[in-house]
């Protein structure tokens, strides 16, 4: 006998052997194969759905990202100008402030100068008013030395006070 070419004894049992092992796999063994292999097959299905739809999950949220960032950028510039407007109030009220002060603190200083130049004029007509009394004493003694003069000054005087209430 030899090893390539076998019996039909052999043959028929190892036929049967097969047979006997198939049906029972056929029964037993290829439903559990199969089965399996359609639960994975399902289970990458879903697993492929899944992410699927955790990309386009993904992309919304992308989408959602990009809509709230664009937002708070709109959000941002309308800030920055409220500031800038905001600062602007805030530096032109100063401003008026300032002037109306500037122009408060001028106008006393003005009056103060009035003020001081008034008391000067003032007091400089006191003196010059003093030394014209002095002057004209001392004029007015040395014409009036004598009893004539005297006489002729004060008729003079009463002259021109009468004509001037006249």
């Amino acid at each position: 006998m030899s090893l390539l070419i076998p019996d039909t004894g052999l043959l028929f049992w190892m036929a049967l052997s097969f047979g006997i092992v198939f049906f029972v796999l056929a029964k037993f063994g290829f439903p559990v194969i199969i089965g399996a292999v359609e639960k994975r097959s399902s289970y990458i299905e879903k697993a492929l759905e899944d992410a699927r739809v955790a990309e386009e999950k993904l992309a919304t949220l992308g989408k959602q990202a990009e809509d709230i960032l664009a937002k708070a950028h709109g959000e941002r510039s309308v800030l920055i100008s409220e500031a800038h407007e905001i600062k602007n109030k805030i530096v032109g009220e100063a401003k008026d402030a300032a002037e109306a002060e500037a122009r408060k603190r001028l106008s006393r200083a003005a009056a103060e100068i009035e003020e001081t130049r008034s008391k000067a004029l003032g007091r400089l007509r006191e003196q010059v008013a003093d030394i014209s009394v002095k002057i004209a004493g001392k004029v007015i003694e040395k014409e009036l030395q004598g009893d004539e003069k005297q006489l002729k000054l004060i008729n003079r005087l009463l002259d021109e006070e009468i004509v001037n209430k006249a």
